[in-house]
């Protein structure tokens, strides 16, 4: 077919296929008047480039998976694929935890402003506005029910609404979510209502 149809058919630009050609991930055949044209299989191909581009995966590693891809067996796919969607999620893990670190400390920064009077003077250093400020300590969030099931509900729930702050910075948040992902290796997860419980096997514990 020709790169318009296979366009058309797959819904992705005519300028992005010419791309992955021109990256190695799509080969394309040539008509004796120059025009490209591709195999059938070309459209199961751009499946699985699209489906590994929205695991975030670049396109180098998408070329080595093709190649995995090519030699058709399923399990080899999968056992090279694990590893590499795992990465991504430690990364995104990162980024949430610095995310959240820096949101707390842009709450903080609005909250020192509103302390702040109201001059009406130049702004010099005594003023404060742009004074470092660091985020403050998580407020901890009792959640056992209070004496006689009285309101055990509403108790319960105030974790969802309780403030969270993380400190950690540079590396820290990616070797924290190792560690942690090392510590709940092997338990049976089971879902519940607003969540996730997992158990430990007793030799864990």
């Amino acid at each position: 077919m020709r790169i318009s149809q296979l366009a058309e058919r797959c819904g992705v630009p005519a300028t992005t296929l010419r791309f992955y050609e021109g990256a190695g991930l799509l080969p394309a055949g040539r008509t004796p008047a120059g025009y490209r044209v591709y195999r059938e299989d070309s459209v199961e191909r751009l499946s699985f480039i699209g489906a590994a581009k929205r695991l975030g995966l670049p396109l180098e590693e998408i070329g080595e998976l093709l190649g995995v891809w090519e030699a058709g067996a399923c399990q080899d796919v999968k056992a090279d694929l694990r590893p590499r969607i795992g990465a991504r999620l430690d990364e995104a893990e990162a980024r949430t935890a610095e995310l959240s670190a820096f949101t707390a400390s842009l709450r903080t920064a609005v909250e020192h402003l509103d302390a702040l009077p109201d001059r009406t003077s130049r702004c010099d250093p005594g003023c404060g506005l742009l004074e470092p400020v660091a985020p403050g300590p998580a407020h901890p969030v009792d959640v056992d029910p209070p004496p006689n099931g009285q309101d055990a509900e509403g108790e319960a729930g105030r974790w969802r609404t309780a403030p969270v702050a993380c400190s950690l910075t540079g590396d820290g948040p990616r070797e924290r979510t190792a560690r942690w992902r090392a510590s709940i290796d092997g338990a049976a997860r089971t879902e519940i209502p607003d969540g996730l419980r997992l158990s430990l096997p007793a030799e864990r514990v």
